[in-house]
């Protein structure tokens, strides 16, 4: 296993920390990391208590560092994100902020309602998102942020909020959990309350997998790319050519987050996250549902499925779960509904050879235990 494949590796490993207990949450959890390796920012859009602060909170525990998390109202004022004035500094008759604690400093943040910022602190922020840079009166610092996560209940209409919006090249919708996962939402949930917080440490790999970055061939995916542009631009979905550029930083991500220095067509799905609405997302996998057959991801399971929404998408998932059984066998019943599952989305032609080994496992040990 080459450095980078072990990287994703534990990076996986740390993604499945995080979520545990977080019924439906994984999707999250998952691009809250590829837009850390592509060093961009991740929008989250929903309604209050569906987990959003926690899945933010525990990816962070997982990944170590310097975290920073404020919810904004209309009165916040810029001192209570980055700083207050250095009063020490002020005495020798500079006018400096002193960050310690701040978000200056931090190397993931969580911004809830990032839209009722003040117009000054949107301004200030602009800089952090965008150059990675603080400047406030005299004070001029670079920034460690890996990846800002800002979440709102809805798009803004006004224009300027949506162009600060836009500078966040990943956007995400989250519903509360559906009725037949409530069962689970209860138990994981309970669960949940009584774990540990993942264990930090995760940052190291996250670093070497971003620097790695320049590193990846494009030359396979971007024709292929071009062509998805091409078709939303025919189903009228308009994309801005910066983040049609900037679409190219999240391939090369989802590249090396599999371990590979080479993006191809099925590291395109996260294309469809740079589609700034809802109503967007939606279309466009209609629009792209030929380019996104070939998705798929070794370890981003769920948000290549919710993206794709396709058979291939589901195979690592399906041989996740099935390794996870056949090392617990925790009852028969979920490998029966692995079992359906896999029969559902594959004939013997289409089935995956990995997880054709996998469910052939599957049925023995059931067949042993029957």
């Amino acid at each position: 296993m080459s450095p980078l494949q072990d990287a994703a590796r534990q990076l996986r490993t740390s993604i499945r920390a995080a979520t545990a207990g977080l019924v439906g949450r994984d999707q999250l959890a998952e691009l809250i990391v590829l837009a850390a390796v592509a060093q961009e920012h991740l929008l989250v859009v929903g309604p209050p208590g569906t987990g959003k602060s926690a899945v933010v909170r525990r990816v962070a525990q997982a990944l170590g560092g310097r975290y920073f998390e404020y919810l904004l109202g209309r009165f916040t004022e810029p001192s209570e994100l980055f700083g207050p004035v250095d009063l020490r500094k002020l005495r020798e008759g500079s006018v400096e902020t002193d960050v310690t604690g701040m978000l200056p400093q931090a190397e993931v943040a969580f911004l809830d309602e990032v839209f009722l910022g003040s117009t000054a602190i949107l301004n200030t922020l602009l800089g952090v998102l965008n150059e990675r840079r603080f400047r406030r009166g005299h004070t001029q610092l670079d920034c460690p942020l890996r990846v800002c996560v800002g979440a709102a209940n809805a798009l803004p209409e006004d224009e300027a909020l949506a162009a600060f919006g836009d500078r966040f090249l990943l956007h995400t919708f989250v519903e509360p959990v559906a009725d037949h996962q409530l069962e689970a939402l209860l138990a994981g949930g309970w669960a949940a309350e009584q774990a540990p917080l993942p264990a930090g440490g995760a940052l190291q790999q996250l670093d070497l997998l971003s620097q790695q970055l320049k590193h990846v061939q494009l030359d396979a995916a971007r024709p292929a790319l071009a062509q998805a542009i091409r078709l939303l631009r025919q189903a009228g979905i308009a994309l801005s050519d910066r983040r049609i550029v900037k679409a190219q930083r999240l391939v090369a991500a989802a590249a090396v987050l599999a371990g590979r220095l080479q993006a191809g067509q099925a590291d395109l799905w996260p294309l469809l996250y740079v589609l700034p609405t809802q109503q967007a997302q939606h279309s466009a996998r209609e629009v792209l549902r030929e380019l996104l057959a070939a998705a798929s991801h070794p370890h981003l399971f769920a948000a290549v499925e919710e993206a794709s929404q396709q058979p291939l998408s589901r195979a690592a998932r399906l041989a996740e779960a099935a390794r996870g059984w056949l090392a617990a066998e925790a009852g028969a019943a979920p490998a029966e509904a692995l079992l359906r599952e896999i029969d559902a989305n594959f004939t013997a032609a289409t089935l995956p050879p990995e997880l054709a080994a996998l469910r052939a496992q599957l049925g023995e040990r059931l067949a042993l235990a029957g």
